[in-house]
């Protein structure tokens, strides 16, 4: 007879126990060489050992709960707040301020404390990995507000990157919206994003960021979500976008006796 089909294998144990929120896919591998993770009551013994829906893992006897199916929010980040779960500073956090009643999440990138707009959250380690890389080609949009005389073949001329203070910086799609008196607003998109990128290449051009608020990131945008709110991506969407399917149905387990 053939093996199983793919969907019957199952995932990998160590990739589930890192969705399941037990440690890093790395530190999960770790567990199994020591031998303490269980599959079905027998010491695991390979990170190529598979979980199927309905089977049991343990990790130090203790029963570890499957992961949730892959959930996506968007989130509309005000100024202020830290992107990380703990600030050495004491600063208040994204994650110390998200409604109650939400999964562990961790975020896609992250804004600056100054920084507001689109955050987008994950309970998918994983994936949140994945939607950073720049190999992904998103666009990350932003309205940026700022100080100074725009020269606006400067700003074009960001389409074919730029150099400060040594680091080079990718190709920047930078146009004048608005502008009254010495303020003006304007519309930067860029696919990588460094740290602070925006803020000091706009102080290379003499020009001072007042507010900087991300509109878009990818195909997901942070249209009219109220400062402060969040809002889960539906699976439709999730599937369209990123081709993430379902998850697989639970597997009934025969009858004892």
């Amino acid at each position: 007879m053939g093996g199983e089909a793919p969907a019957e294998r199952g995932e990998r144990i160590a990739k589930w126990l890192a969705r399941a929120g037990v440690a890093s896919r790395r530190d999960a591998e770790r567990l199994i060489a020591e031998g303490r993770v269980r599959l079905d009551n027998r010491v695991v013994e390979t990170p190529a050992s598979f979980v199927r829906p309905g089977d049991l893992v343990t990790v130090d006897g203790t029963p570890v709960a499957p992961p949730e199916r892959t959930r996506l929010f968007r989130y509309h980040k005000p100024a202020g707040l830290v992107t990380t779960h703990r600030d050495p500073e004491g600063r208040p956090t994204v994650f110390e301020r998200l409604p109650p009643g939400l999964p562990r999440l961790v975020s896609v990138g992250r804004l600056d404390l100054t920084s507001e707009g689109l955050l987008l959250l994950t309970n998918d380690g994983g994936l949140a990995r994945r939607l950073e890389l720049p190999a992904n080609g998103w666009i990350r949009r932003y309205r940026v507000r700022v100080h100074g005389a725009v020269d606006e073949r400067a700003l074009a001329a960001l389409a074919r990157g730029a150099t400060v203070e040594g680091v080079r910086y990718g190709p920047i799609e930078a146009g004048l919206d608005s502008r009254q008196g010495s303020n003006a607003w304007l519309t930067v998109s860029l696919q990588e994003g460094k740290n602070r990128e925006i803020r000091r290449v706009m102080a290379h051009l003499g020009l001072g960021v007042t507010r900087l608020i991300r509109v878009a990131y990818g195909p997901f945008q942070l249209g009219h979500l109220p400062r402060g709110a969040v809002e889960e991506v539906p699976a439709k969407v999730l599937r369209e976008q990123l081709g993430l399917d379902a998850p697989p149905r639970p597997r009934r387990r025969p009858a004892a006796g």
